[in-house]
């Protein structure tokens, strides 16, 4: 074990009960959930006041931490009623609540310093878009006990930090769905849909499907006017074209189309223009690919970065399975001194993914100085199939999500240790013998051992490249 190196926490989402259990038996530290009124997941929550209740208790007994968010960034009503509904939590005694706004903070604090509630920890949202050490040590003086640090930093800027604020705890995202506005500041969905993400209700209107138009100026206005497009245009080629045509960061030559302004119009509304540009540091916008740094965890837990966070509330419970158990081996390799392990990579690979990005955590030049994503095998990515319900007499009972059939190299996703097999037989709960498990909403047993109880299925793709759908 490197002394120098301290185990940084590794923070996992949780939006239900089940997915705060997976979280801990695959090796989390910690989970965050949050009130649906109060944070910004208040579609697909099931932690209501009882859940938490349940979540902070069950949390306690395994030795394990759980954060309440509380993050949205209010409108006067709910300033009105929050203390209302906060103090039942806070009497809870989680182990830190995740807060953005500056005012709800306030109120907080006095009734802490009062000794009208329990002195919970304060932690600081990425909301907050804490972006430099003068803000950390702003808000360590108003008592904030951490920071959880804006995702636009570099790996130096985050050192930087933890040079200037020693006795600060930083938390940094590691994975998960990226915002295409700063740090979860987006308006597309109040744009189009009058749902507010910075009250909880994001449609997720940068994933869906957008046309890209060519514009000409008006003449007397200087606004954007569509150009009749080829009806022959074909998106996918046009942007491998960009792709090996626009200067990456790194000194080559700039693309002249780069300068021009181009129009967005999304399938579901037509006529809807929207402009869009680009300049010297590239377009991030619409769909951005999703972040995934276990590749730098080694350098944070060097930095000094005492919390690794995962994002995805809404996310399945085998994401928070498979990320959990990825990260928590790199976590324990970087401690430990070994170097990283590139099959990581690939198991992540594993999950449903616009493709993968480190964000800003590095200012890439033209050319990867390492590249692991392809500097290896690619076979084993796996597909999520199933769950297993329980196992009697050698037969495990398989709530079925996704097709597997007999023949199939299987992954049983358990947190003693994986363990890959040959799908020998399947049955109906009726001991049938299937060919297949055509997928949800079928339950079939296979042979499988008891050891492997509460366990998740996956059936491995070998030799497939890209990513599964999970």
């Amino acid at each position: 074990m490197n002394p120098l190196i301290k185990s940084p926490e590794l923070l996992l989402p949780a939006g239900s009960l089940d997915k705060m259990r997976a979280a801990y038996d695959f090796g989390a530290d910690a989970v965050y959930a949050g009130q649906p009124r109060y944070s910004l997941r208040a579609r697909n929550n099931e932690f209501k006041i009882e859940q938490i209740e349940i979540g902070i208790r069950e949390a306690h007994e395994r030795g394990k931490k759980f954060f309440v968010t509380s993050n949205l960034l209010p409108h006067n009503d709910k300033v009105r009623t929050y203390l209302r509904d906060i103090e039942p939590v806070i009497a809870m005694k989680p182990d830190g609540l995740i807060m953005a706004d500056p005012g709800l903070i306030m109120m907080v604090r006095e009734g802490m310093d009062k000794g009208n509630y329990a002195d919970v920890p304060i932690h600081l949202s990425v909301q907050a878009n804490t972006v430099n050490y003068m803000a950390v040590k702003f808000w360590q003086k108003v008592g904030v006990k951490r920071i959880i640090l804006s995702r636009e930093l570099s790996l130096d800027e985050i050192e930087k930090i933890r040079q200037e604020c020693p006795d600060m705890e930083l938390e940094v995202f590691v994975h998960g769905a990226l915002c295409i506005a700063y740090s979860g500041r987006c308006l597309l969905s109040g744009y189009f849909n009058r749902r507010d993400p910075n009250q909880g209700t994001c449609t997720n209107a940068c994933r869906w499907n957008y046309a890209t138009q060519p514009s000409a100026e008006n003449p007397n206005t200087g606004e954007a006017i569509p150009v009749a497009m080829d009806k022959n245009f074909n998106f996918n080629q046009a942007q491998e074209e960009a792709e090996q045509s626009f200067a990456a960061c790194g000194g080559s030559a700039r693309h002249p189309e780069a300068d021009k302004v181009y129009l967005l119009e999304e399938a579901g509304r037509a006529g809807q223009l929207m402009p869009i540009m680009e300049d010297e540091h590239g377009t991030y916008i619409m769909n951005s690919k999703d972040l995934r740094a276990i590749e730098h965890v080694e350098r944070l837990a060097k930095i000094g970065v005492d919390s690794l966070k995962v994002e995805g509330r809404t996310k399945s419970l085998y994401y928070v399975a498979r990320t959990a158990q990825a990260y928590r081996r790199a976590i324990d390799d970087a401690v430990a001194g070994r170097a990283f392990n590139p099959n990581l990579i690939t198991e992540l690979e594993g999950l449903a993914n616009r493709g993968f990005t480190s964000g800003f955590l590095e200012r890439r030049p033209s050319q990867d100085y390492q590249n692991y994503e392809t500097g290896h095998s690619d076979i084993g990515h796996s597909h999520f199939v199933g769950e297993i319900r329980s196992i009697e007499n050698g037969w495990a009972e398989v709530e079925v999500k996704n097709k597997f059939e007999v023949g199939d190299t299987m992954e049983v996703i358990h947190p003693s240790g994986n363990h890959r097999f040959k799908l020998e037989k399947i049955h109906t709960l009726q001991g049938e013998e299937l060919t297949n498990a055509p997928g949800s909403p079928w339950q079939v047993r296979i042979p499988l051992e008891e050891r492997f109880k509460g366990a998740l299925l996956a059936r491995v793709m070998a030799g497939v490249g890209g990513a599964a759908t999970a």
